[in-house]
């Protein structure tokens, strides 16, 4: 491992100050996912800033039914929390979904969402990678690429995107508190967190060097929806998602649906909102036809590889299947 120097910021000022002075340092949440691409020799920052201890570790729910969640919640923690539990079911089942119960203890929210993809060849520093290495090649293109990307890809780089939670959150509308260096503050809808590869996919999101993210908000669910997320995987337990759907339901008086939030995991490089599918499906009826008509129409932006091009027919199905049993659960009610 390259030798690395260790930093435990007091406050968001503090940590601020260390990343401004080394370009290269990096902030340390829980450290699930970073340290591990530090064993392998994937990245090799200069300096850590500790920043899991920030006071940015409170769950606030407001009146108005929205909802603040600190940077530094831990992942176990926040699916745990009664209220996220019974107003934002799928941001807890995604959680839930998304790792082992050990994990979660340690994973925190703003770490969560900087996670970086799993392709074998980003992982593996004797093979060539834009991602580390831009202009090397994508060997993931010709090579091992059943897992990855098939919507917002390029020639330059085919890697999805790993986190559930992140998912979840785009089909919530969830908006992302981010600090900058200067002690500036801005939002960024979480949905426009994450670039699309193009031909710079070593640039994974909007934030710039010391960018801290110091929560995630959630506006008020969708009066009377119903809520889930479903993730297909090769294993039961603690796998990545070939396909997750999050969505979110309103079925009107008249039986058509009011409103549809629809976002894909694990066929992107990002976590894929399905505004084309929404649309199609917004005021209209749910039956079959419509559903996968809508979701068909989602897909149609799809450049699969070989290998992978089974994705397109599982997220067509899955979506429909989750639509249709979220209808059935309100029907039920």
């Amino acid at each position: 491992m390259k030798e690395f120097a260790y930093a435990r910021a007091g406050d968001a000022a503090e940590a601020a100050a260390l990343m401004a002075e080394r370009p290269d340092a990096t902030y340390l949440g829980g450290g699930t996912n970073l340290v591990d691409l530090m064993k392998l020799g994937v990245t090799g920052p200069g300096l850590l800033v500790d920043v899991s201890r920030l006071p940015y570790d409170r769950i606030e729910h407001r009146d108005d039914g929205s909802v603040l969640i600190g940077a530094t919640v831990r992942n176990g923690d926040l699916a745990g929390d009664p209220g996220v539990r019974e107003r934002f079911p799928l941001l807890a089942q995604a959680l839930l979904a998304g790792a082992s119960g050990q994990l979660r203890t340690v994973a925190t929210v703003g770490g969560n969402l900087l996670q970086r993809t799993r392709c074998v060849y980003f992982q593996d520093v004797s093979k060539p990678c834009n991602k580390r290495e831009p202009g090397s090649g994508c060997p993931a293109i010709g090579g091992a690429h059943r897992d990855l990307a098939v919507l917002g890809t390029s020639d330059h780089c085919v890697a999805s995107h790993p986190s559930d939670m992140a998912v979840a959150l785009v089909a919530l509308d969830a908006v992302a508190h981010l600090r900058s260096v200067d002690g500036t503050t801005r939002t960024v809808p979480v949905a426009e967190l994450y670039r699309l590869p193009g031909d710079t996919p070593h640039r994974e999101t909007v934030l710039g060097h010391g960018d801290l993210v110091t929560a995630v908000e959630l506006p008020p669910p969708p009066g009377g929806a119903a809520m889930r997320y479903r993730k297909v995987r090769d294993r039961w337990s603690y796998a990545f998602a070939l396909v997750s759907v999050a969505a979110s339901v309103a079925v009107a008086d008249d039986g058509t649906l009011a409103d549809v939030r629809i976002a894909l995991g694990g066929v992107a490089p990002r976590p894929w909102r399905a505004r084309i599918a929404e649309e199609r499906m917004r005021g209209g009826r749910p039956d079959e036809e419509t559903l996968r008509e809508a979701a068909r129409a989602e897909l149609e932006q799809a450049r699969p590889l070989p290998d992978n091009a089974f994705k397109v027919d599982l997220a067509t199905d899955l979506i429909v299947a989750v639509i249709r049993d979220l209808v059935a659960r309100k029907d039920r009610a």
